[in-house]
């Protein structure tokens, strides 16, 4: 609900789940926020999000909400950029980021679920 006026769905919202104080049943049951206890979302949560694309604000929500529940959570926002990523230096760091997030949850790799920030790296 809290995207509801915020970003550039509003027609869709509006004509495929109606006013969300007209039909909040539908709005929460659709809500991630509100299921963020179920077991899918046991596993660590690794987010990234362009900070043009969308708001930000669902993504810090269900941040914050991992967070408060213990669970392993990163969330990353790059400026300036949409959907396809332009900086060279957020490619980068963004690809840097999955591998090792996957690399250490997904195979169980002995390495950090988060690599060095850019910057402190070898050779930068």
């Amino acid at each position: 609900m809290t995207l509801y006026g915020h970003d550039q769905y509003q027609k869709d919202y509006d004509m495929e789940l109606g006013h969300p104080w007209e039909n909040q049943a539908l709005w929460d049951k659709l809500s991630p926020f509100y299921r963020v206890t179920e077991n899918h979302h046991a596993h660590p949560l690794h987010g990234w999000q362009p900070g043009l694309e969308r708001p930000v604000i669902g993504g810090e929500q269900m941040y914050q909400a991992m967070k408060n529940l213990g669970r392993e959570t990163e969330l990353v926002i790059y400026p300036d950029e949409y959907h396809e990523f332009k900086t060279p230096s957020h490619i980068r760091d963004r690809l840097e980021r999955q591998l090792a997030w996957f690399g250490h949850y997904v195979k169980g790799d002995a390495t950090p679920a988060t690599p060095p920030a850019l910057g402190s790296r070898t050779g930068e």
